[in-house]
């Protein structure tokens, strides 16, 4: 067994030297303790082949096209520039971006013609929908 040396969280272990029976080595056992942690059900995201994915990336070319790069003399104005297109792409994102619910249909083939037929499915309880 290895543990992480000194670690007040992984050094709960112990040896069962009484349940070694007739072999030579004696069974370890250790307590890990399990925190609290939360998890995200939800994420940020342009569903792909949609509206605000055209949009975004059409917003993000204009973008880069209209960015002022004759000013780039040194290593600090390169960098202003850099952070400056970082701000812009972070803004579009912004703006086109919508916040999903992460379900067992968070799948890339999953799209809104899958969620339509099971949407007719639940209504009508049909074998044929």
């Amino acid at each position: 067994m290895f543990l992480r040396y000194r670690s007040t969280k992984l050094n709960y272990h112990f040896i069962h030297s009484n349940w070694q029976l007739t072999s030579d080595h004696a069974l370890l056992s250790i307590t890990i303790l399990i925190m609290n942690e939360i998890i995200n059900i939800s994420k940020l995201s342009i569903q792909q082949n949609s509206e605000q994915e055209t949009a975004f990336i059409r917003e993000v070319i204009s973008d880069v096209k209209n960015l002022n790069t004759l000013n780039i003399s040194n290593k600090k104005c390169f960098k202003n520039t850099v952070n400056n297109l970082n701000s812009l792409i972070n803004q579009t994102w912004n703006k086109n971006m919508k916040q999903m619910r992460i379900t067992r249909h968070s799948k890339q083939w999953w799209n809104n013609k899958c969620k339509q037929v099971i949407d007719k499915y639940r209504a009508s309880r049909s074998l044929e929908s």
